[in-house]
């Protein structure tokens, strides 16, 4: 049943909500926010048949329900930081040591929302809650001196929202005090960690920084929506982006660099363990990533199955893999650089299928590899698939160069459509290596071919 839910009602032919902070307008799952200060009254005409903001105006037969929010505030100085609660919020509370905010908020019948602003040198925060939350970062820039950043103790749909116009900021120290790596869990993993899923929006910009292990770490999958203004990982010890279950991209410019693990690692989930339709795939619809990779044996996106080994009685017990992965590149740019340090990494990997292009997008893929034989065995590899490799539209190019340097590795390669040129050069360099068959149904695939 339709309805509009408002904390006033609308009975009249203006409605007033001047003392309201935002309004959020829900079509669907689809929402738009209106600051209370630019719409001090919002008419509606005498038959209540269409609601009006400015020069947004809604059939009331098709809103699902109108909103009012009152945001909780988290402002930061060098000084320390405060927390402004406004009356009416319920379940949450603040404690402040310094610049160290912990949130606690037992609300589970309303979605909070939050702002993140100002800067700190010794600052962080730490979110525990149990129902879906949106953050605001609104220009905050936060370094941490004892632990990760921001820390989001919370398993449910977080949502990010780089304000339109500001710049945002993590970075974690080098060191964790009274932390061995055996208790690296949760908050301790990242400069900025999330327990639950997150979904990244709006036109800001946002850097974070890895000092100490992961960069962003998400135990449940990242989504970074169409309207993303740029992700930047400036540096990460190990990987730069590690989540669980998925990875989407609509839209954005992503880039990832000093990154001394995998660039982006997606953890696919037992699929008894998890309620998520998605599970074990790398889905880009559009965007931008740019990655430099220079540490050994790495992966610049990295898409594992679920496979894995245990100790039971003193006896090494492998279980199966339950979930084949998926990589679809449908739409967007990708182009990853492996350094001649990059020895035996590899650009894009899946323990799966790879799927490139569709026959309606045109996606572009850029990988160059500098990779000269040391002693490492493995071998610095562009394009890796344990199963199929399906290029199905759009351009890729693959530069190999240095000796042992390989451009494709693949049990099988279809092409239906686009092109995929691969180029090696250097001894004992491979251009595209196959254990089964090349399909042509369409495509053009160019470059040198072996099979094992």
């Amino acid at each position: 049943m339709k309805k509009i839910v408002l904390t006033i009602a609308l009975m009249a032919a203006i409605v007033n909500v001047a003392q309201a902070q935002w309004m959020r307008v829900w079509q669907g799952e689809e929402t738009t926010r209106y600051s209370m200060s630019d719409y001090p009254t919002i008419p509606y005409d005498a038959a209540g048949s269409t609601l009006t903001f400015g020069e947004d105006s809604y059939s009331t037969a098709e809103i699902d329900s109108i909103t009012i929010i009152n945001p909780v505030t988290i402002s930061w100085t060098n000084e320390g930081a405060t927390v402004d609660i406004p009356e009416g919020v319920e379940g949450v509370t603040a404690t402040i040591d310094g610049g160290n905010v912990i949130i606690n908020n037992v609300n589970t019948w309303s979605e909070q929302e939050f702002i993140l602003q100002g800067s700190s040198s010794a600052g962080s925060l730490v979110y525990r809650g149990a129902f879906k939350t949106k953050f605001h970062l609104n220009g905050v820039n936060l370094t941490s001196v004892d632990s990760a950043a921001i820390d989001i103790e919370c398993g449910k749909r977080i949502d990010v929202i780089l304000e339109a116009g500001t710049e945002n900021s993590f970075a974690d120290p080098s060191t964790r005090p009274n932390v061995t790596d055996d208790e690296t869990t949760n908050g301790e993993k990242a400069a900025f960690y999330c327990k639950g899923h997150m979904e990244i929006s709006g036109g800001g910009s946002l850097t974070i920084t890895g000092n100490y292990k992961h960069a962003l770490v998400t135990k449940e999958y990242l989504f970074l929506k169409r309207t993303v203004g740029s992700v930047t990982i400036a540096k990460s010890v190990a990987d730069g982006i590690h989540c669980g279950e998925y990875f989407m991209m609509n839209g954005g410019a992503l880039v990832l660099k000093n990154i001394g693990g995998d660039g982006i690692q997606v953890e696919t989930k037992d699929k008894d363990k998890t309620e998520e339709e998605l599970n074990g795939q790398f889905i880009m619809n559009g965007g931008s990533i740019d990655l430099t990779m220079s540490a050994p044996s790495t992966k610049g996106i990295r898409l594992d199955d679920d496979a894995y080994t245990e100790l039971v009685d003193g006896k090494m017990v492998e279980h199966k893999a339950t979930v084949v992965p998926e990589m679809y590149i449908n739409d967007g740019t990708i182009t990853v650089n492996l350094t001649a340090k990059a020895l035996g990494a590899k650009a894009i990997a899946s323990d799966g299928n790879f799927t490139i292009g569709t026959s309606e997008t045109s996606p572009t893929i850029n990988i160059d590899l500098y990779a000269d034989w040391d002693t490492n065995e493995e071998r610095a590899t562009g394009l890796k698939a344990t199963s199929t490799l399906l290029i199905a539209g759009g351009t890729t190019v693959v530069n190999a160069i240095g000796d042992n340097a390989r451009g494709v590795r693949a049990y099988k390669l279809r092409a239906t459509g686009g092109s995929l040129t691969v180029t090696n050069t250097g001894d004992d360099s491979q251009g595209i290596k196959l254990d089964s068959i090349f399909i042509s149904e369409g495509g053009t695939v160019k470059g040198k071919f072996r099979y094992k």
